[in-house]
């Protein structure tokens, strides 16, 4: 499906759904900003529109259309015998955190912003997207007026798109946490485990995009007013910001999990402490039973008539002298 917005450099809606063979035309037009939309196009769309009305760079367009591309932002400046003229081509993604199944989620954003244009092609439905696309239909605060407006805008709804993922997260790590200190056990130890690929996998997309809109905020870009720059840094710090709180998440993880290996352990030495109690507290009573176990013929404590109650009076005596001495060392 695709899209098309023809715009007035007062942000107010000009042309929509526009014919393939008027683009151009409106191209030509200094006092309009044109922006398409593509939504699971077709091959046939995207090389009529992306190769035939702008003459993008074929590197570029095969970025576009490419699986899983790598976040990245190029500067394409026509050279001898070019048709396009300069445009920044951009992969960026959005991410979401399906609770249901533990896993994150991101859908790509491809953007080519140019003086008076703006592309953006994706796979799959994108809210950041229909809900700008929505405003700029109603005018709201004139995000129309420019290519680079619109861009912001996407960018600043993409990286707030990370706040809820980041909030389930949190309550997760809490839920684990409060259960390492009531129920710690194999469940537990695993969940542990698996919110730390979260956090990896939420760092691994994050990382990349921050270095990308680093680069929007330092304002290298001459398609990048100076004027919106601020606005390029304040969604750069927003992402870092993320990116921080990501890392904060993996400390808490490897501190709960330090936690609880520390009280898998406390607890193992509990057990064995217990176990080694009643092994020694036992050893007066196998000791004396061994002893007279053996029931060799020349033993004289055989033939003693008053043997039997003899070695059981030492055989409790010794266990309780034993006992009350770890009890008065506090042992257990």
């Amino acid at each position: 499906m695709i899209r098309s917005f023809a715009f007035t450099t007062q942000g107010r809606l000009h042309t929509r759904d526009i014919d393939l063979f008027l683009m151009p035309t409106l191209l030509a037009d200094t006092n309009l900003f044109l922006w398409v939309d593509f939504e699971n196009p077709t091959p046939e769309e995207v090389q009529k529109i992306l190769a035939g009305v702008f003459h993008f760079h074929p590197l570029s367009i095969e970025d576009c259309t490419a699986v899983n591309s790598s976040p990245k932002v190029e500067e394409y400046t026509p050279k001898e015998g070019d048709l396009f003229t300069p445009y920044l081509f951009m992969v960026i993604h959005s991410v979401d955190y399906n609770r249901r199944n533990g896993k994150f989620a991101t859908s790509e954003l491809d953007f080519f912003l140019g003086k008076n244009f703006l592309v953006t092609y994706h796979q799959q439905p994108l809210r950041p997207v229909s809900v700008i696309e929505e405003r700029c239909m109603q005018g709201a605060m004139q995000i129309a007026r420019a290519p680079d407006r619109v861009a912001h805008s996407l960018l600043d709804m993409l990286v707030d798109g990370y706040n809820p993922a980041l909030d389930d997260l949190a309550l997760e790590i809490a839920n684990v946490e409060e259960n390492v200190l009531h129920h710690p056990g194999k469940e537990t130890f695993n969940h542990i485990l698996q919110l730390k690929k979260k956090v990896l996998v939420l760092r691994q997309i994050i990382s990349p995009q921050s270095e990308i809109l680093a680069r929007f905020a330092a304002g290298e870009f001459k398609l990048i007013r100076p004027q919106l720059v601020p606005y390029f840094r304040d969604v750069y710090d927003s992402l870092r910001r993320i990116n921080e709180l990501a890392h904060t998440y993996t400390d808490s993880l490897t501190g709960i999990l330090q936690v609880y290996l520390n009280m898998s352990s406390n607890q193992t030495g509990e057990v064995v402490k217990l176990l080694t109690m009643i092994t020694v507290i036992t050893t007066p009573l196998m000791m004396i039973g061994t002893w007279y176990g053996m029931n060799f013929h020349d033993m004289p404590e055989l033939s003693w008539r008053h043997g039997y109650w003899v070695a059981g009076v030492i055989m409790i005596l010794s266990t309780g002298l034993t006992y009350w001495y770890f009890k008065k060392k506090k042992w257990f």
